[in-house]
């Protein structure tokens, strides 16, 4: 198998435009790398994008859960509902807050959480549920609030996928009581490394902004003010997971064109499924007109019904014809660690594991050229001998 192309393609390489180098050259003249001015614009105008509450920015999505699990108060060991169908991190995070983590199947069609499966999953010792808006798919958050509300539980959504999805109009990340935003280098607004927490109760965005920074009362830009300095205390044992101007210096360009760029990413969308619908492939299911994808994922699953080709196979015959991919997810509850401290077995959760057991996920980013769309369609019939 001879590959055609001249550059490896890369999955889910950024794409940074003339202003985010200005930027980040302007940063770096201005002496001020650290926390300080660029991160508060860019919490500035990412509230205003989502229309939620204060919004904290930290160095990762996975600080973000973390930070917010923890300004949750709840008992050592509560039980927190999420998906098997998700990063490592929202399992983690639940894990370093002291909370234990229950896994509830996900619908086969979206691989978002089942809101009746989180229902059966629901006991004496739940006490959250942390939704994954998948592939930037958004969830099904009317029923997961009502199930939240009825059982008093609170909710913290992982939206590391889903910076412009909406339902109703209204953004992912801002119905539950935190919402949970990446901005990892492969992400629709990237800042190399960060997240945002988007938080309803402006005295809990206070506390992790607090908790970001080692627990100190002041910020670190705020300790060297036009009125000099000002001696900090610490009030908690916090982390260091702030995000710093340098990073900010790219999402303040890259969330300000995000509505454009949203629109290129439904080109390539658009394109893959009318390519690609004669392949042994199940491709990302429609969504009803009341949502917004933030297409963030091509995820296809191999219908290995039509083809004896296995994903595995598809993955480095890809690699070899100089086509990067992705794997989003092997079902978490059959990692190794997972399976060790939680007992977890085969079968616990049959749709994830469906899934995962055939998922892999093609470039989407706004830096994938027609030219490079048509590759990956050329790759695939290749591959599976279409």
């Amino acid at each position: 198998m001879q590959p055609w192309r001249d550059r490896y393609l890369v999955f889910g390489a950024p794409y940074i435009g003339p202003e985010e180098r200005a930027e980040v050259l302007a940063c770096i003249d201005s002496g001020w790398l650290g926390t300080g001015p660029r991160v508060a614009r860019l919490q500035r105008d990412f509230q205003a994008y989502v229309g939620g509450g204060p919004a904290v920015g930290v160095g990762s999505c996975t600080a973000a859960l973390h930070l917010a699990l923890r300004a949750l108060g709840l008992e050592p060991g509560a039980e927190v509902v999420t998906s098997p169908m998700t990063f490592c991190a929202t399992v983690n995070a639940i894990i370093h807050a002291g909370l234990t983590p229950v896994f509830a199947d996900c619908d086969r069609a979206t691989m978002n959480l089942d809101p009746a499966a989180v229902a059966a999953r629901i006991g004496p010792r739940t006490r959250a549920i942390v939704p994954v808006h998948f592939a930037g798919r958004p969830c099904d958050m009317p029923a997961l609030m009502a199930l939240a509300e009825r059982h008093g539980l609170r909710v913290v959504e992982d939206a590391a996928h889903a910076i412009e999805s909406t339902i109703d109009g209204r953004h992912c990340g801002t119905f539950g009581d935190f919402g949970c935003f990446s901005f990892y280098v492969t992400k629709n607004v990237m800042t190399v490394e960060g997240g945002m927490v988007v938080c309803r109760d402006p005295a809990l965005a206070e506390r992790i902004t607090v908790a970001a920074l080692h627990g100190m009362s002041k910020d670190a830009w705020m300790r060297y003010g036009d009125d000099g300095f000002v001696h900090y205390d610490v009030v908690e044992a916090g982390f260091k997971y702030n995000l710093t101007d340098l990073a900010a210096a790219f999402g303040i360009h890259q969330l300000a064109r995000v509505e454009r760029l949203w629109h290129r990413r439904r080109e390539l969308w658009d394109f893959y499924l009318r390519e690609l619908r004669d392949l042994p492939l199940v491709l990302p299911a429609p969504w009803p007109a009341n949502i917004r994808h933030a297409l963030h994922l091509f995820t296809c699953l191999v219908d290995d019904g039509r083809t004896r080709v296995t994903r595995d196979q598809v993955l480095s015959r890809l690699h070899a014809l100089r086509i990067g991919t992705g794997v989003h997810y092997r079902a978490v509850h059959l990692l190794d660690y997972y399976r060790r401290t939680y007992g977890h077995r085969e079968g616990d959760f049959p749709n994830a594991e469906w899934i995962g057991a055939r998922t892999f996920s093609i470039p989407l980013s706004v830096a994938v050229t027609d030219e490079d769309a048509a590759d990956v369609v050329r790759a695939l019939r290749v591959v599976l001998g279409g």
